[in-house]
This record gives structure tokens, C-alpha cells and sequence, in this order.
């Protein structure tokens, strides 16, 4: 028996079954194309995986040395690097003198301030918040010195370190070319300038120890110890370092 158009009941059903399995057919197509680009094996989408492809610019393993005992260039290359290595986001190149001049005439402590919280598009310490401050101050250190500047880093601890921490000479050396230069290298702000035998004559009146009492409170322009955020014996050092350098 044929319907008005002239097709037998079995024709109608295998045009309805060939139209059907047209649009499976189609959809299967449709939807293997949309997810073509996401066929991610299972085993790059871990945890771990996906949090070190989320881990910001600067993070990653400044070295095998232990947390605190990494040197200035061990926390370049593993960390600061990723940026100042070829001055991206607007950050100074490594030893490019041009680029560091501006911000080595800013003083250590405006460096280092900004490396440790952060400063435009860089984030605190490089991304990396495993880093101790002192290594921090290193690796601005070993990037300041390489585009002109004369800092000194903080000393990393063992035999060397507790040998020059044992000299007060040495370690009131190193804090004043850290700290101190910022103001007493040109006589900024008031400040005696080092080796200006007059400047401190009149200072030393009262007696070193009233110097040292004024210095670690702050006067004026100065604040307490400086700035300094280490022992006041170690700040009393950095005082008479450069007395001995001004008589």
C-alpha cells in the first residue's frame, strides 16, 4: 500500500531512520570539532601541573642552598632573572648602567624597599616569598653592583660570616656602605659627611656614647639608627667606623 505521495510505509521508515542517524551523524561531527583543541591528556592536567603553569613571574627554587644561606647571584639567576634579564615590564636590565643609575641615585634602602613590597609590576619579593629579606637585599646587591653601584651584601651565615661579624671594623664597614652611604657619603640632609674631619669634631663633643644614644633615636632628618634594622651594637659599629674614618 503506497501513501498520496506514492512511498510504501517501509520507504518512509528508512528515510526517517537515514535522516536520523544524518543528524547523530552531524553532531557528533560538530561537537568533535568545537573540543579538537581541548584533548588534554589527563596526566598534564594534575594538580601540580596546573599550579606551576598558575605560579606568578618570579617564582621558582633560588638554589639547593638552605633558606637564608642563598647568595645575591644564586637568587638572580633563579629568580630575577625571569624579569631583569631582558628588562621586561619595564624593569632595569641586568648591567645596564643606564637603566640602574636613575634607581641606584634613589639609595639602598628605596631599593630595597621596593624589592621587598613590591613596586609597580613587580610583585613583593620577586613572586617568591621564600626568600628571606636578607637574601632579598643580596640580590639587589648583585644587580645594583653590576649596573654601577658599590653595595655590599648582607653576609651569608658559616665560618665567613661569624669570622666577619666577630670584627666590629668589618661589620660596621658593611653596614655604613649598605646603609648609611645613602646620607653620609655626600652629606645629605645635614648629615656629616664621612671623612669630613670638621662636620664630626663637632659632633664628638658630648662623647661618642651621647652620639650613638642621638643616632639610635633619630634626629631630624635622620630616623632611628638610620634606618638600620639590626642590633644597636651592630649600629654602634657602623657610628664608629665612620668616626674613625672622620678624625
Amino acid at each position: 500500500m503506497s501513501n498520496e505521495n506514492g512511498m510504501a510505509p517501509g520507504q518512509i521508515i528508512k528515510v526517517l531512520v537515514s535522516v536520523v542517524v544524518f543528524l547523530v551523524v552531524a553532531i557528533w561531527l560538530l561537537a568533535k570539532l568545537a573540543t579538537s583543541g581541548f584533548n588534554v591528556d589527563a596526566e598534564v592536567m594534575t594538580k601540580e601541573a596546573v599550579a606551576a603553569r598558575l605560579k606568578p613571574v618570579g617564582e621558582a627554587k633560588a638554589s639547593d642552598a638552605p633558606p637564608g644561606m642563598r647568595t645575591g647571584e644564586q637568587v638572580f639567576k633563579a629568580i630575577c632573572i625571569s624579569c631583569h634579564g631582558a628588562g621586561l615590564a619595564g624593569s632595569p636590565k641586568f648591567g645596564d648602567a643606564a637603566a640602574w643609575a636613575p634607581r641606584i641615585a634613589k639609595g639602598w634602602d628605596m631599593l630595597v624597599d621596593h624589592a621587598l613590597h613590591g613596586f609597580n609590576a613587580m610583585p613583593a619579593k620577586g613572586g617568591s616569598p621564600d626568600l628571606t629579606d636578607d637574601e632579598v637585599k643580596r640580590a639587589v646587591a648583585y644587580m645594583g653592583n653590576a649596573g654601577g653601584a658599590k653595595f655590599t651584601e648582607p653576609p651569608v651565615g658559616g665560618a665567613a660570616g661569624a669570622s666577619a661579624a666577630a670584627d666590629p671594623a668589618v661589620v660596621g664597614k658593611k653596614i655604613y656602605e649598605s646603609v648609611c652611604v645613602a646620607c653620609h657619603a655626600a652629606g645629605v640632609a645635614g648629615a656629616p659627611k664621612f671623612g669630613d674631619k670638621a662636620a664630626w669634631a663637632v659632633r664628638l663633643k658630648p662623647g661618642l656614647d651621647e652620639v650613638v644614644k642621638i643616632a639610635t633615636k633619630g634626629l631630624n632628618a635622620m630616623p632611628p639608627k638610620g634606618g638600620y634594622t639590626g642590633s644597636d651594637a651592630e649600629f654602634r659599629a657602623a657610628i664608629e667606623y665612620m668616626v674613625n674614618n672622620s678624625k
